[in-house]
């Protein structure tokens, strides 16, 4: 596994960065899951998908929510962020998380309430098992 960032960090308005938490907060102590939908000007589409396993410790995502979500995201050539949320671990992919990475191209963002006070958001890139930090950039305005 690699720490090192390679690529242009994942940029997030501070609108998105407070929904997500907001949403990994809304179902403590269990997990909850999304997508993002990244436009080519920064506009950034959210879409909380329910976990149909409702876990402390695993999520998988409703499959009609995921699959029309999914659509629109391939149908209008947004960026693809998986996310989902750690509410006692620290923001970096468990070894189910790497082993279920079914999107070479996307980013998968997490969500830790490890700290209650303090949540932050990190994101990977998880290639072959092999994880690499994205980086997150929290911009002060929303994007256009």
């Amino acid at each position: 596994m690699s720490e090192s960032t390679s690529e242009e960090p994942l940029r997030l308005d501070r609108q998105t960065w407070e929904a997500l938490v907001a949403h990994a907060f809304s179902d403590v102590p269990y997990e909850v899951c999304g997508l993002l939908g990244i436009d080519d000007d920064g506009t950034i589409h959210h879409v909380p998908i329910t976990n149909d396993q409702r876990s402390m410790t695993y999520y998988a995502m409703n499959p009609r929510e995921l699959l029309r979500a999914m659509r629109d995201i391939e149908d209008n050539e947004r960026e693809l962020v998986i996310y989902h949320s750690h509410t006692h671990t620290e923001a970096w992919p468990s070894e189910t998380d790497i082993r279920l990475a079914a999107y070479p191209e996307a980013t998968y963002a997490i969500v830790t309430l490890q700290d209650r006070d303090r949540p932050n958001v990190r994101a990977f890139r998880i290639l072959d098992g092999e994880v690499t930090e994205r980086g997150v950039v929290v911009e002060a305005t929303t994007a256009p």
